[in-house]
């Protein structure tokens, strides 16, 4: 069996193996204070391996400035100030200060001082100057009243010798003090260190000891001497500073031996001795093992597991380190038997694989890894509502998206609408899911989802949702005071959507002409109102808008019913005056008002007649003429909207025909007449004057009867027709023109024109009204 042993190492001493040398100044005289006009010499020392081979310049430096660069190594000097000095392969070197006083009582010291040094420091005084005697001061006081050599020996310098000198005499009536010096011994070299080569080896193998310590630049040229020591015994001593020793583990029956050496000088005034080493056998570590604690493959997160590492042999100390998956959680270094151990708080990252190594020198060893999975409860999931635009719309499918940051998989997902479940979800990898829900108008409201892997459920937040319905085709409907629209009534123009989410605006058109606009902020319907006129008839429609698209009603015809205006009656016979036999005709018309409009005749405010004009315009009654039919005549407009009356017009039948030379026209225009349902043809020429030449408001109808041989024998011998009207706004039809005949009558009656014919016929009208047509008006 092979046995490993290895060598307690220190630390490694620095400047052992330094590669460049520094350069060091010594001085001769040896002293750094000199009287003004002496010299002193300074030597540059470098190590001889690098100056044997190169001869090189030395630069000698004042302060920071080169004060001369020469080749050999020594320079004489007379000015105070601090020198230094180095070669090209070589390091500057400490500063040497010197003083070149004008004092008359100098204290000379070298300027440094190590351990185990002779020391000289020697007391001073001007050439001209004949002190009695010479006192040697250390700290402040007297040391030692010098002789007359005015030094002072210091034969192995240590650390009591530490402290300030200076030196003072007198002559007559007078004293004197010189400088100040700091003597501070140094060490000339530290303790040694105790190191093997290798640091470990097997057994009967060879090890080396190594005795490490290091002199000053300024004592390089001093030797040591060494002695190494197994137990308390010597076991060498020499200039060698190593030792090899065989097989490091015979006699370890008896326990490990303890090493250690000795560095002295050869005057033995100097002497360091390291620490002691143990030598004792080391056994690498076994496989180690790895055990959880609670030992259970599944565990809640928060909950606090203790991982503990263990090699069943090996040497201590025995460095421990603890893995998930290949990072390193944590070092532990155990001194003695029994392990070492790492706490952690299970998160969700702590699920997986754990292994543990241990190693004390002589490479790790891995445990088998072992498997963890962290249960991590469901946290409080997210909610997510998704819809394709920036508002829920009937018609859109909405993405429900519930998702929890952390926990462990499996995860049920379920989904509420007002607290009522819609569905669940079981997503692979437990993160998040999602359900779809096509939009109607009853989903508007709260949602909310829950999260459950077995640890407890956890509910979302709730959100709201408002689904927003696209205004449906509006109805249009009109409302006027009756059952029809007429004209000056106040119309209500109603819209209605029956479907859709508020506000609504609602647009109101005419021949596709927009009209105004009216908002529903709560839905519902609108209204607009319009006075009519007859311009208003036509085709209306409306438009309602929520955003989602406007949507237009039907169109609605609209016929604006204008009130019938009040009718003019005009008589018109075959002759100049009406006769028994004649053929009256009776024309009505009313020159405003929607059709159809029912003509009424009236004699006397007796009923007549009717007639119905279906697309407006004028209306005749025919009538054969009777002495009975003098009288007062009349005629009524209606459309549905109330009747209107006309002027009364007042018919005189005569009982013959004569003829009336006395009446001659003034002017005459012959036309030729029109003859409505008379029984035989008589060529008639008519012959019209103006029988009221001064003007004013009433107009003369001449019809002056003419007969011409029997060209129409068989015809009754004369007709009689009123053409001829003057109205005294715009003057006579026709011109008038100069007519003589004989064997002709002149009949003539009164005529009163619809605008101006008040004052004339006012004493004989009598309104058309239900009472004076004895209950016969329709």
């Amino acid at each position: 069996m092979l046995l490993w042993v290895s060598v307690l190492v220190l630390a490694p001493v620095s400047g052992q193996f330094e590669a460049v040398p520094k350069a060091v100044i010594s001085l001769h005289p040896p002293w750094t204070v000199f009287f003004k006009g002496e010299a002193v010499t300074l030597t540059c020392h470098v190590s001889h391996i690098y100056t044997a081979k190169n001869r090189e310049l030395y630069q000698w430096y004042l302060g920071t400035e080169i004060l001369r660069e020469i080749p050999g190594n020594t320079l004489k000097v007379q000015d105070s100030g601090e020198y230094k000095c180095q070669t090209q392969n070589s390091l500057l070197s400490d500063g040497v200060t010197l003083i070149f006083s004008t004092a008359k009582l100098i204290l000379q010291a070298p300027p440094s001082v190590f351990e185990g040094d002779s020391v000289t420091l020697k007391c001073q005084a001007n050439v001209d100057l004949a002190l009695k005697n010479k006192t040697l001061y250390k700290n402040g006081k007297m040391l030692k009243i010098l002789d007359e050599s005015s030094s002072f020996h210091i034969q192995q310098a240590g650390l009591k010798d530490n402290g300030e000198y200076h030196c003072a005499g007198s002559e007559i009536n007078c004293s004197f003090s010189s400088n100040r010096i700091k003597i501070q011994v140094q060490e000339l070299f530290p303790h040694p260190v105790l190191r093997s080569r290798p640091s470990w080896t097997t057994s009967g193998k060879q090890l080396t000891l190594i005795c490490e310590t290091q002199l000053p630049p300024q004592k390089s040229d001093a030797q040591l001497q060494f002695r190494f020591f197994r137990d308390g015994q010597i076991v060498e001593a020499g200039s060698k500073n190593f030792l090899k020793i065989q097989n490091p583990s015979s006699g370890m029956s008896k326990g490990p031996s303890y090493y250690w050496c000795e560095a002295h000088t050869v005057t033995s005034n100097v002497c360091k001795k390291s620490q002691k080493s143990q030598i004792h056998v080391e056994v690498p570590v076994s496989h180690p093992v790895l055990t959880l604690s609670p030992p259970r493959a599944q565990a809640l997160e928060g909950l606090r597991v203790t991982l503990h590492c263990e090699a069943r042999r090996g040497s201590p100390p025995i460095l421990y380190q603890f893995y998930h998956g290949d990072v390193l959680l944590r070092g532990r270094s155990a001194h003695t038997a029994g392990g070492a151990s790492f706490s952690i708080t299970l998160t969700a990252e702590s699920s997986g694989k754990y292994s543990c190594t241990a190693d004390n020198g002589f490479g790790p060893q891995r445990s088998d890894t072992r498997s963890l999975s962290v249960t991590v409860p469901a946290s409080r999931p997210i909610l997510t509502l998704r819809v394709p635009g920036t508002r829920a719309v009937v018609g859109d499918v909405m993405e429900l998206h519930c998702e929890v940051h952390k926990g462990s998989p499996p995860i049920l997902y379920r989904f509420y609408h007002d607290d009522v479940l819609l569905g669940s979800r079981w997503p692979p990898s437990g993160r998040g899911t999602s359900f779809n829900l096509p939009l109607t108008p009853e989903h508007s409201g709260s949602y909310a989802c829950e999260a459950d892997n077995g640890l407890g459920a956890q509910r979302s937040d709730t959100a709201s949702l408002r689904v927003t319905v696209p205004a449906s085709r509006p109805v249009l409907t009109f409302r006027v005071p009756g059952t029809q629209a007429v004209v000056g009534d106040v119309m209500e123009l109603h819209c209605e959507a029956h479907r859709g989410s508020p506000p609504i605006l609602y647009r109101f058109y005419h021949d596709d002409v927009f009209l105004g606009s009216s908002s529903a902020p709560s839905g519902g319907r609108a209204s607009f109102n319009l006075s009519l006129t007859p311009e208003h008839s036509g085709s209306y429609a409306c438009e309602a808008d929520n955003g989602l698209g406007a949507q237009r009603s039907e169109v609605v015809p609209l016929n604006v019913t204008v009130p019938a205006s009040r009718p003019i009656l005009t008589l018109r016979a075959p002759g100049d005056q009406a006769f028994p036999g004649d053929v009256m005709e009776l024309h009505c018309e009313a020159h405003r008002g929607s059709p159809p409009i029912l003509y009424r005749f009236y004699h006397d405010n007796v009923i007549l007649g009717s007639s119905s004009v279906p697309s407006g315009g004028g209306a005749s009654f025919n009538l054969s003429l009777t002495a009975e039919h003098t009288g007062n005549y009349s005629c009524e407009a209606d459309n549905g909207l109330g009747a209107q009356c006309s002027e009364t017009v007042t018919l005189s039948i005569s009982g013959g025909r004569t003829s009336d030379p006395s009446r001659n026209p003034s002017n005459s225009d012959p036309q030729e007449p029109t003859y409505y349902n008379v029984p035989g043809w008589i060529e008639l020429q008519p012959v019209y004057s103006n029988v009221n030449p001064k003007g004013g408001d009433v107009v003369y109808s001449e019809v002056r009867r003419i007969q011409e041989g029997n060209k129409h024998a068989v015809a009754s011998d004369s007709a009689l027709r009123l053409l001829w009207t003057y109205l005294p706004s715009h003057g006579p039809i026709a011109s008038p023109q100069p007519y003589s005949a004989q064997g002709s009558s002149v009949i003539y009656s009164q005529v009163k024109a619809e605008s101006f014919l008040t004052s004339t016929a006012e004493s004989a009208h009598t309104p058309c009204t239900p009472s004076n047509l004895g209950g016969q008006r329709h």
